[in-house]
């Protein structure tokens, strides 16, 4: 079930991001879209019954893998963005 999810959420984001004629927001969604791939895939053909290999670990924080960063970094540039987008006024 999470396989289907996860591959009509990716096809989704693809089509939002090649109809964008944003810069910013064609990387953000990319770096979401890779990340949820890159997941997915770990979560299918690798050998973990169906979980994701995490192997930075670093002293006080979560371990994660590359593919956690993308999410996380894109997703944060998207908050970013519309909250730019939300206040035009104050930019002057």
């Amino acid at each position: 079930m999470i396989v289907v999810v996860a591959l009509a959420v990716s096809a989704l984001l693809g089509f939002i991001a090649a109809r964008s004629s944003s810069t910013g927001l064609s990387v953000a969604i990319g770096l979401i879209l890779g990340g949820a791939l890159g997941n997915l895939s770990d979560r299918l053909f690798r050998g973990h019954h169906g979980s994701v290999v995490d192997f930075i670990t670093l002293t006080h924080w979560p371990t994660f893998n590359v593919a956690d960063s993308c999410v996380t970094i894109g997703a944060i540039l998207l908050i970013v963005r519309s909250l730019r987008r939300a206040h035009p006024a104050e930019r002057s």
